[in-house]
């Protein structure tokens, strides 16, 4: 019979001296043990500090490059495509240009490692990209969905245990890209590398809902400088192709536009077409105009430049909406707040609806609501106080003399008030930045009362200077969309590029 292979621990067995050598080896291989236990614990340290500071450089990098879209977004480029303007290189030409600033602000906000990085922007157009965007004035369409990239290093990156190995520290990088993305007849123009373009839906769009008429374009026969014959049929231009989505009058106008050169920056009133008393609206003139001149003993009609316009419907509550002093309807509640559930979709044939029983002019909605919403003191007086103002100007109030245009915190502006900005100082976002439904007035009748149904061609935003006490709102344009690329052989189309503004941004890189 063979001896056990696991022999009994015998008394006698401590003062054997086969086993005087085995003493200790249990302390040895817990010795070793340990060492590559705690070499494994440092390298996962660091290993998750490396990560962790990676997460942190690409968060930033993406908060800056969504910056610097949006500041290309509200500056009228991609309402130029053919580059008529040349006038980009303040917003993203160079390390002093606007976009670059607000990418770079941003980017330094948040730390990686508890120390903000280097932060370098670049601009593309189509294949071609690197350095700013100057190369693109007469090379490429770079107005047509430019886009932006963010690169946020950091280097030296302290660890605590790899500098036993004599590594003092690591460098951890990111990048993002971002889109502006417009696609007014970009499918013609070049710059696809996104594939195919689709309408695009915003949401929190205001509900005043204007003819297709650029009421500074083209100027009257007889030389004045605005297109309708007070009264008559209009002959003004349309804002957009309703065939290929394009814009009509592209380019840039200093001084409101007067003369005009190009629909950014026109500057005339949105003139309800409701009369004064009743709840429900009782149309002024039975189409929807522009440039009607001032009616003596009507006090809420304005001197041109002017377009009319008329209530969109409003079927659910609107969020973030300041306190109303006029008894709240959801129209007030949707040009005060934001209107998250109306759909306005654009090319889709009689998906929305001009709704007469609503009268912004008589009620008080629509003046109340813009109060509200712009932070705007006072509806009396040449001189509304209080709300964001847009410059460069050379005349208090006046229109942009120079290009490109700045959003200027106004006294009253909550940023000001909270954190002891200026007044005057130049910010890159503002709530008078809206958005509005551009109708194809050319299909339609508007019915005397009720509801009518209408398609949106396009969308327009516009920065709002003031509004007064009749329901009239006075707006620069800061750009233009249409419904359709030119691509396709319908600009129809019911899939949407759903964003908050009319040229929306987006990342384009993945996460």
């Amino acid at each position: 019979m063979k001896s056990p292979a696991i022999r009994r621990f015998r008394p006698d067995d401590r003062t054997d001296p086969r086993r005087r050598y085995e003493s200790g080896v249990t302390m040895i291989l817990v010795a070793l043990a340990m060492v590559a236990i705690i070499a494994m614990a440092a390298l996962s340290i660091d290993v998750i500090t490396l990560y962790l500071a990676r997460e942190e450089a690409q968060r930033s990098a993406d908060a800056a490059a969504l910056a610097a879209a949006r500041v290309i977004s509200l500056s009228g480029i991609t309402g130029d495509p053919a580059n008529s303007a040349s006038s980009w290189q303040p917003i993203c030409g160079g390390s002093t240009s606007l976009a670059t600033q607000a990418a770079q602000a941003v980017a330094t906000q948040g730390t990686v490692g508890g120390t903000a990085g280097a932060v370098t922007v670049n601009y593309a157009a189509g294949t071609d990209s690197g350095g700013d965007c100057s190369k693109f004035l007469t090379t490429g369409p770079f107005g047509v969905n430019p886009m932006v990239t963010v690169q946020v290093t950091r280097a030296n990156l302290p660890t605590f245990f790899s500098r036993m190995w004599g590594k003092s520290g690591s460098t951890v990088n990111a990048t993002a890209a971002a889109e502006v993305f417009n696609p007014s007849n970009s499918g013609n123009l070049g710059n696809q590398v996104t594939g195919s373009i689709h309408p695009v839906q915003p949401r929190c769009v205001k509900p005043w809902i204007i003819p297709n008429r650029d009421p500074l374009n083209p100027p009257q026969s007889g030389g004045g400088p605005y297109c309708d014959q007070p009264g008559g049929p209009g002959s003004c231009n349309t804002l957009v192709s309703t065939s290929t989505g394009s814009i009509t009058n592209k380019g840039i106008s200093l001084n409101g536009g007067v003369p005009s050169t190009g629909i950014i920056g026109e500057r005339f009133w949105l003139q309800v077409n409701c009369h004064l008393s009743g709840t429900t609206c009782n149309l002024r003139t039975p189409t929807l105009q522009a440039n009607l001149q001032h009616l003596i003993g009507n006090p809420h009609i304005e001197v041109p430049p002017n377009l009319e316009y008329l209530p969109g419907q409003s079927q659910n509550p609107s969020i973030a909406v300041p306190p109303l002093s006029v008894g709240t309807t959801l129209y007030q509640e949707a040009v005060a707040g934001c209107d998250q559930t109306t759909q306005y979709q654009c090319g889709v044939p009689n998906s929305n609806v001009v709704d007469l029983t609503e009268n912004p002019a008589g009620s008080g909605d629509t003046s109340d609501g813009v109060l509200n919403l712009i932070n705007q003191g006072n509806t009396s007086g040449s001189q509304p106080v209080g709300q964001d103002t847009l410059g460069p100007v050379i005349t208090p109030y006046g229109s942009p003399t120079a290009y490109p245009f700045q959003i200027l915190a106004g006294t009253s502006n909550r940023m000001v008030i909270k954190a002891s900005l200026p007044a005057g100082t130049a910010i890159t976002s503002s709530p008078s930045v809206v958005s509005l439904p551009i109708y194809d007035d050319s299909a339609v009748t508007i019915n005397g009362s009720g509801t009518t149904t209408i398609t949106i061609v396009g969308f327009l935003q516009v920065f709002i200077n003031a509004a007064d006490q009749w329901g009239n709102v006075d707006v620069t344009v800061l750009n233009v969309a249409g419904c359709s690329n030119g691509g396709g052989p319908d600009p129809v189309a019911a899939t949407a590029v759903t964003g908050t503004s009319p040229v929306p941004i987006r990342l384009i890189t993945p996460p």
